[in-house]
């Protein structure tokens, strides 16, 4: 999801899963009249962010203004403003959806009973899913990571940190356990989760492989990066 650095950490004999364990950041909140969220404007938000989805993924940020999403919607100008500030916080509640969905695929139960290299693939598998299933807007950061303010990049690191924090305990106490072989931790945590980070450049919902087919292959080829041990 663009932003895949991963904190330093130590060793840990038991990796932290609680959802609770870390805050998630909020998406940086933008300038639009909007005061209160209702059922009705839950579903004008949503018309006016598919609308924007389709225009940004067909013709990049730069070349989408709001006077084109509002035709698109065929409303007017103040009715978009009344929700959104401009395109660029438009842009930014697109691509928060898919870092949360993304950042947060470790987030297990707290006493979660299951092998690390469960919960790993697991893991792994729910960050790649996550990634095709919010097609186009998964992509955006790889594309144009220009566009973010810092306020949204500090948040997005924060959502990766997280990620990361729970990834590299759960990869170390798997190794240990003998179900996994891989060297060097961080380098392993980042080159598996880097896989779905490429997908922008090839991936086409409509290809020769359905989206379920791709997640599968992708997530085979993940876990040859960490060093899955065959069962005896």
């Amino acid at each position: 999801m663009g932003i895949t650095s991963a904190t330093r950490h130590k060793p840990s004999g038991k990796a932290e899963t609680s959802a609770a364990a870390t805050a998630r950041p909020h998406l940086p909140q933008g300038t639009g009249r909007q005061r209160a969220a209702t059922q009705g404007t839950d579903l004008q938000r949503e018309r006016i962010l598919q609308a924007a989805a389709q225009l940004f993924a067909a013709q990049g940020y730069a070349n989408t203004t709001m006077a084109q999403i509002v035709r698109a919607l065929g409303m007017t100008k103040p009715f978009v403003y009344y929700y959104f500030r401009d395109k660029q916080e438009i842009f930014e509640t697109l691509s928060w959806r898919p870092a949360v969905d993304c950042f947060t695929a470790l987030d297990f139960a707290a006493g979660d009973p299951r092998r690390a290299s469960e919960k790993v693939l697991e893991g792994i598998e729910r960050l790649i899913r996550a990634t095709i299933a919010h097609h186009p807007c998964a992509f955006f950061p790889y594309r144009e990571p220009q566009v973010y303010r810092p306020e949204y990049i500090a948040a997005q690191k924060k959502l990766a940190h997280h990620f990361y924090d729970l990834l590299c305990p759960l990869l170390e106490e798997a190794r240990r356990d003998g179900d996994l072989d891989f060297e060097e931790t961080k380098i392993t945590a980042l080159a598996a989760c880097s896989l779905p980070g490429f997908l922008y450049s090839w991936y086409r919902p409509n290809g020769r492989l359905s989206p379920d087919e791709v997640a599968t292959e992708l997530t085979k080829l993940a876990s040859r990066v960490i060093g899955l041990r065959s069962p005896d």
